[in-house]
């Protein structure tokens, strides 16, 4: 939902409560006034919050402040980002350096600040040895374990193609 934006003529309130382009107050006004000392400096009148009475306004140049608004909205999305769930997948015949190849790429995701989930597919027979399979799991853990410290957000889990297990960065 795109919260809009009030500049100049569209705003609706008698008096505003104005700040400069330099974040100085001048006090409540009458819109008219805040207006021309706006036109006066060659920028526009914006609408920063309506929330309170009387609505808070700033005279500043309306393509500067929505470069600002981009920038503070993508500041933001980046702070939130660290809950993507990234995958390795396992096999089940994996040799000692494949796990190690996978344990680097899982090290990679940990840093970065995303959650890990951990699959280990089984095909036909493969199903029916459970126990190798957790083994597999654990021996690739202890392989991570060296490289970056985690924490098991899902424990080992069976599920009818295999076993999974997610981990975030401790």
């Amino acid at each position: 939902m795109q919260k809009r934006t009030f500049i100049n003529r569209q705003i609706r309130a008698k008096e505003v409560r104005v700040v400069d382009e330099s974040g100085n107050q001048l006090g409540v006004l009458t819109l008219e006034e805040a207006l021309q000392k706006a036109q006066e400096r060659n920028l526009d009148l914006i609408q920063v919050t309506s929330k309170v009475e009387p609505p808070v306004c700033k005279i500043m140049d309306y393509g500067k402040f929505l470069y600002q608004q981009k920038k503070r909205e993508k500041e933001s999305a980046k702070k939130q980002k660290g809950g993507e769930l990234k995958g390795i997948r396992l096999g089940f015949n994996m040799a000692q350096h494949d796990l190690e190849v996978k344990a680097r790429q899982a090290e990679k995701f940990l840093k970065e600040g995303n959650k890990v989930k951990i699959e280990l597919r089984l095909r036909g027979r493969e199903k029916a040895l459970g126990d190798h399979a957790r083994e597999k799991i654990n021996t690739f853990l202890e392989i991570l374990q060296k490289l970056i410290p985690y924490k098991a957000e899902r424990e080992i889990k069976r599920e009818p193609r295999g076993f999974t297990m997610i981990i975030s960065k401790e």
